[in-house]
């Protein structure tokens, strides 16, 4: 899901039915949740060709591959107000061909849409769209609302696979790829996917199941998405939006114990997926967060919520990561970087970069946790919220597990094992 905060009506009431899904058990899913196949994740925005390239390669190459493109995250194009304009259409349709089109571009044999959006819930169970799903190599989940792809790909309330996903599940099973960038790569997520909210709100408010029109709210569906993905919670958007805040705050609440948040124009790339041999690689622009809580605490007390120990680690282009270990490796390029710099990390008082903060200040999270580990000024620096009601102090400590690697020799590129804490301030 993107910053933008209007919610189409039309979306609101298609979820609508979906806000007691907390009664559906878990076995109401028709097929296994493991595969063997790739997940290449994006964390919205995407941009880079080489995370284009590594799709079409994963699908079996230039001249082999053949894409099949699922939009149902889109509005249909009767809610499109551009949709007789190819210029500026945003719609299933005209995303669908968009893509299509761009994976041809980037070398695949074959690219189609495959027709499916929330006014056409009924192909989701068509012979023929099955046919064409078994056609292809892999698939791409365009960006939107997650919620959607639950609306039309898992029958609703229900939470049942149509005969389109569990097609797609066998072809993961199979050794397929399946991309998907922002709502796309939600989707791919697990019991408690998250369906909106903001960090500040987050931190403040705690979380619900359901999905809500007031976008700030942090909901979450207790059935999750697809189920592609098994090692943690997902969110995208990161280094945009801000949504550390959020994402520590649904992991605390439901008990889960890992978060990947992914930034813009950033895959995480899941090979042998849900098997022992699954492995996990950062590929573009920015970085994925990983947060992980297996010994944070959690406390509720007249000012606020608040949450330590949560160990923090940034990975870039080209580092690793085991989910079974929890341990990650540098990239080939980088080289341990131990702290030099004499300069204090710069105050940051908006932490997860408020949309409501008229001055635009830059989000400040990831690059307080990277200047701290470049630093030996200080051993911990920390940063605040922009809203004050009341204001959450982020406070980054560096450990005696902390690592960083580095390009340069002076910045961090990437860093694992910092220590974080959230709590409220004192009016």
């Amino acid at each position: 899901m993107s910053r933008n905060r209007t919610l189409r009506a039309a979306t609101v009431v298609a979820a609508a039915c979906l806000l007691a899904v907390t009664a559906v058990p878990a076995a109401s899913a028709t097929a296994p949740r493991h595969a063997g196949g790739t997940l290449i994740l994006v964390g919205g925005g995407l941009k880079d060709v080489r995370i284009y390239q590594e799709i079409v390669a994963k699908a079996g190459g230039a001249g082999r591959a053949r894409i099949g493109v699922l939009t149902a995250a889109s509005v249909p194009p009767s809610q499109d107000p551009d949709a007789a304009d190819p210029a500026t259409c945003s719609n299933s349709a005209c995303n669908g061909a968009y893509y299509a089109d761009l994976f041809k571009q980037y070398g695949a044999a074959d690219a189609q849409w495959v027709p499916i959006d929330i006014e056409h819930v009924a192909a989701a169970d068509s012979d023929a769209v099955v046919a064409q799903v078994n056609s292809m190599t892999g698939f791409f989940l365009g960006g939107g609302d997650q919620y959607r792809y639950v609306t039309s790909l898992l029958h609703g309330a229900a939470h049942t696979d149509s005969k389109v996903l569990a097609a797609m599940r066998a072809k993961l099973a199979a050794g397929a790829v399946v991309a998907g960038s922002s709502a796309g790569a939600q989707i791919a997520a697990g019991p408690d996917m998250v369906t909106g909210g903001e960090s500040y709100q987050a931190l403040r408010d705690g979380s619900a199941p359901g999905y809500f029109e007031d976008a700030t709210r942090l909901g979450y569906l207790p059935e999750g998405g697809f189920g592609f993905f098994g090692a943690g919670l997902i969110d995208t958007h990161t280094g945009t939006d801000g949504r550390e805040g959020r994402a520590l705050r649904l992991a605390a609440d439901t008990g889960r114990d890992r978060v990947f948040a992914l930034d813009e124009d950033t895959a995480v790339e899941v090979e042998h997926t849900g098997t022992r041999q699954e492995t996990l690689r950062v590929l573009g622009t920015h970085g994925v967060s990983v947060l992980d809580l297996r010994r944070a605490r959690t406390h509720a007390g007249p000012g606020g919520w608040s949450v330590e120990h949560v160990r923090y680690s940034y990975l870039t282009d080209g580092d690793r990561y085991d989910p079974r270990t929890w341990q990650a490796r540098p990239a080939a390029d980088r080289r341990p970087l131990r702290p030099a710099g004499t300069t204090p990390v710069p105050a940051a008082n908006d932490v997860f970069h408020s949309v409501d903060n008229p001055d635009g200040v830059p989000y400040s999270f990831s690059g307080t946790a990277r200047a701290l580990a470049a630093t030996r000024a200080q051993r911990s620096a920390t940063a605040t919220t922009y809203e004050s009601a009341p204001a959450f102090r982020v406070t980054f400590t560096r450990t005696g597990d902390t690592r960083a690697w580095t390009t340069d020799g002076r910045s961090a590129a990437s860093l694992t094992q910092l220590d974080i804490a959230v709590a409220p301030l004192a009016p």
